[in-house]
């Protein structure tokens, strides 16, 4: 009988359908109270398609059936002529009837998306993507108003990240809240305005000491030593490097990666021993000997985001309320 022991992959793998379970019970108590007061049928959220691209033809199917599952009416609104989209975007702004709207990007691929992003209606902007909320989660600001405490929205994919990151227990929640990501170290490879930078913002401004990549350079985003800054500041650390990038990656404790490439994979061998893993793309950028050295990898996070996506919508539905 031999007397090595058998070889046990020391990490795990999490799945972003177990994670989302955790709010779902929450979700749908809250839409039976809505239920039984102002919205007898349920809230309504309309998405806006106007792309033939894959993944975001698989993320709408994915939001309609998660949110009627959850009690919530979904209705896609499809397009084949682009330009049409402002026109009903803005009759959606108007009706009383909807509760939520979100877009399923890329439109245009260019500035022109980002104007979509502001026409939403703030009272309706599921996603989050609103100049205001973002200025506000940039500088750390947590309320729209200091009377009525109205929370501000965070933007669903990057929000979706962090309680990801809490359900790993990787916030300390023994530390002041804004604060419980002090001392973690953190890899973002992607700096796209939607998800990369304003994740990157928000560990920063948790604590975090986060070095956010792309192609063309690295960026440190962090509250200063002892986290004597209010909000994240960021620093360039020049031009992006294979060299660089491992250095940061095997002293980071949390590696996140967006890349949207089929053929991306973040290099296995830049992983620390230890370090959780997470990867918000619809493509896989890890391979699978990723498991031999993370200690926890998510592979996805989209049925997280969705279950943001829906809480967002009902704290919006209570701001509402709440004027």
């Amino acid at each position: 009988m031999s007397n090595v022991a058998p070889l046990i992959k020391p990490g795990r793998t999490i799945l972003a359908s177990t994670i989302a379970k955790v709010y779902t019970q929450e979700i749908k108590d809250n839409i039976a109270k809505l239920k039984q007061t102002s919205h007898p049928n349920g809230p309504l959220l309309v998405g806006f398609l106007a792309n033939q691209d894959p993944a975001a033809e698989m993320y709408a199917r994915w939001t309609g059936k998660t949110a009627e599952s959850l009690g919530v009416r979904f209705e896609l609104r499809q397009f084949d002529d682009k330009d049409q989209l402002e026109e009903n975007i803005l009759t959606a702004n108007e009706d009383t009837g909807v509760d939520g709207i979100m877009i399923y990007f890329p439109v245009f691929g260019n500035a022109q998306d980002q104007y979509l992003q502001q026409i939403v209606s703030i009272e309706k902007d599921v996603e989050g993507l609103n100049h205001l909320y973002y200025q506000n989660m940039y500088h750390n600001i947590r309320y729209l108003d200091d009377e009525n405490k109205l929370k501000s929205i965070l933007p669903c994919t990057p929000l979706a990240v962090v309680k990801i990151l809490e359900y790993l227990k990787l916030y300390n929640s023994l530390l002041p809240e804004g604060n419980h990501l002090y001392g973690k170290k953190c890899v973002v490879v992607n700096r796209s305005e939607i998800v990369g930078r304003p994740l990157a913002a928000l560990l920063a401004n948790d604590g975090a000491t986060v070095y956010s990549v792309d192609i063309n350079n690295i960026q440190k985003f962090t509250r200063g030593s002892g986290l004597k800054f209010a909000k994240h500041h960021v620093e360039d650390l020049g031009d992006f490097s294979e060299s660089l990038l491992k250095k940061l990656s095997l002293d980071a404790d949390i590696i996140i990666t967006g890349v949207p490439s089929e053929t991306y994979k973040f290099p296995t061998e830049y992983v620390k021993e230890g370090a959780a893993c997470i990867n918000f793309s619809s493509h896989k950028n890890f391979n699978d000997d990723v498991k031999e050295k993370a200690s926890l990898y998510v592979p996805m996070t989209g049925k997280v985001t969705i279950a943001m996506l829906i809480r967002n919508m009902l704290r919006l539905i209570e701001n509402r309320n709440a004027k």
